[in-house]
């Protein structure tokens, strides 16, 4: 089994912090509850090859324990033998409505979590508390072996001091998760598949697209993604509009239609022979996104972006690796666009078994440069990615961006897996901003003195208390540094901690 470092993966399991973010080995069933180190570190190949291409490298995320942050992307059909219930829980996941070929699943989560946030804003300021509960119901419904209908709403609450203006990813009376049709067939030994509706993608490097676990109501996309998967070959081809959430009810949820999302991810396995038994995956891309209102230099413009990329991941013995080398192209506002992202982690497994301590290192490059100012604009961009890899506080993102981080991940006792990390972060240019996950630069910061932007600790623990509960703690101290300082940003501590009920 591949603990496959898709630390650009999203967020959720158990933890190897490497990057905090991109995923590791999940053993429970909450896909946050890993760091996104962890996340690359936890994604489970199938092996040996079946006649399909293996279903951990589909680009549906991460599957660990029958649990996935996309709960569509779970097989429960193993339920229809009575034999292998073994709670009332497992009788949920296969209900009969016309003999074995047509059922439901049902699925659901409840999550309790408070942050704790010094200097919010990076400002020396009072203290922000965050309460907040994530409510989610989901029914799949197979008609045979090749339709299926999968519906999913959710609730997101918060209260607390200081919380500002919560967007309807962190508050939302009700909202239409994700709601899709889907239809399969296999032609001449090739799995053919098309899904129409509102859906979750995590079909590329995790820091690029990903729904974002960290949020209360998942990202989501609506429009159509099509498939062919061989044994050892498959190419994905969709084309969405993000989904811009109200707060109220399911009535104020509606296309984004300012931005569309398009493009073909690809996957190759290498040979097992090549590396000694490895588990790696070749995974090219060829996206774009057109958006009508993007903003640099604070100019909002229309942007149209291409993005080329090479995604290698997996495990060769020992070694984990999640590298990603993207060329982005295009036009912003009648300017060109040139710009880089270079993003490689890597770990070490000390000794046999899933449990056994891993160490390694994140090293990335985002390109900068531009975004104030005339001519090419240099400035990255990771359009829907991991949005807590570089900041749980949400204050770092891969645009003019370089980061290096050491991390280590271990087993302190039976069920729990902890991980730390030390990141140091620089600007690329020095002429342009900081910039935060959201996208947005923190003010005057293009015009103040220094490259280096912040040293960042971080610590995770998640304890598996049983398949479907976990509980999740993080904390991270950043050492604002002279790049955010001169701007007159301070310093900041935040401490989470979460219970997630999922079945």
């Amino acid at each position: 089994m591949i603990r496959t470092i898709r630390a650009r993966l999203g967020a959720t399991a158990s933890l190897c912090l490497l990057p905090v973010a991109p995923a590791a080995a999940q053993t429970g069933p909450s896909p946050e509850a890993a760091t996104p180190a962890q996340d690359r570190t936890r994604q489970q190949l199938a092996a040996p090859l079946s006649e399909s291409y293996p279903e951990a490298a589909v680009g549906d995320g991460v599957t660990s324990g029958g649990y996935n942050q996309s709960r569509w992307a779970e097989d429960w059909s193993r339920m229809r033998n009575p034999a292998n219930r073994t709670s009332a829980i497992d009788r949920l996941k296969f209900l009969p409505l016309a003999g074995d070929d047509v059922y439901v699943t049902l699925s659901g989560e409840l999550r309790l979590r408070t942050n704790l946030t010094t200097n919010p804003d990076l400002r020396e300021r009072e203290a922000q508390r965050q309460d907040i509960n994530r409510v989610v119901a989901g029914a799949d419904l197979h008609i045979g072996k090749h339709f299926r209908a999968f519906g999913e709403v959710a609730h997101a609450g918060i209260s607390g001091p200081n919380i500002g203006a919560p967007s309807g990813f962190l508050r939302n009376d009700l909202v239409i998760q994700q709601s899709f049709v889907e239809a399969d067939a296999e032609v001449g030994g090739v799995d053919l598949g098309i899904r129409y509706g509102r859906q979750t993608f995590a079909d590329g490097p995790n820091l690029l697209v990903v729904p974002r676990d960290n949020n209360t109501i998942l990202f989501s996309f609506n429009g159509v993604r099509a498939w062919a998967r061989g044994k050892t070959a498959r190419v994905d081809l969709f084309d969405f509009t993000p989904t811009r959430l109200g707060q109220g009810g399911t009535g104020d949820d509606l296309n984004e239609d300012g931005r569309r999302f398009s493009g073909v991810s690809a996957g190759l396995v290498v040979p097992e022979t090549l590396f000694g038994n490895s588990k790696l995956y070749v995974d090219p891309f060829v996206w774009r996104l057109r958006n009508r209102a993007a903003v640099w230099g604070g100019q909002p413009a229309r942007e149209v972006r291409n993005f080329y990329g090479l995604h290698v991941w997996g495990d060769a013995g020992p070694v984990t690796i999640d590298w990603t080398v993207n060329r982005q192209t295009g036009d912003y506002d009648g300017r060109d666009i040139s710009a880089w992202l270079l993003l490689f982690a890597q770990s070490y497994r000390i000794g046999k078994g899933a449990t056994a301590p891993r160490v390694g290192f994140h090293a990335d490059y985002a390109s900068g440069g531009g975004a104030y100012g005339d001519g090419t604009l240099r400035t990255s961009l990771a359009p829907f990615g991991n949005n807590i890899y570089y900041s749980y506080q949400l204050f770092a993102t891969p645009t003019n961006l370089i980061a290096v981080a050491p991390n280590v991940s271990f087993t302190p006792a039976k069920k729990v897996r902890a991980s730390l990390e030390y990141q140091l972060s620089w600007r690329d240019d020095v002429r342009d901003a900081v910039y935060r996950a959201s996208g947005q630069a923190f003010a005057g910061t293009q015009n103040a003195d220094g490259r280096k932007i912040a040293d960042t600790l971080r610590a995770q623990i998640v304890w598996t208390i049983t398949p479907q509960l976990s509980f999740t703690g993080r904390y991270e101290h950043l050492i604002a540094g002279p790049a955010l300082r001169n701007a007159g940003y301070s310093s900041s501590d935040f401490l989470a901690g979460w219970l997630s009920f999922r079945f």
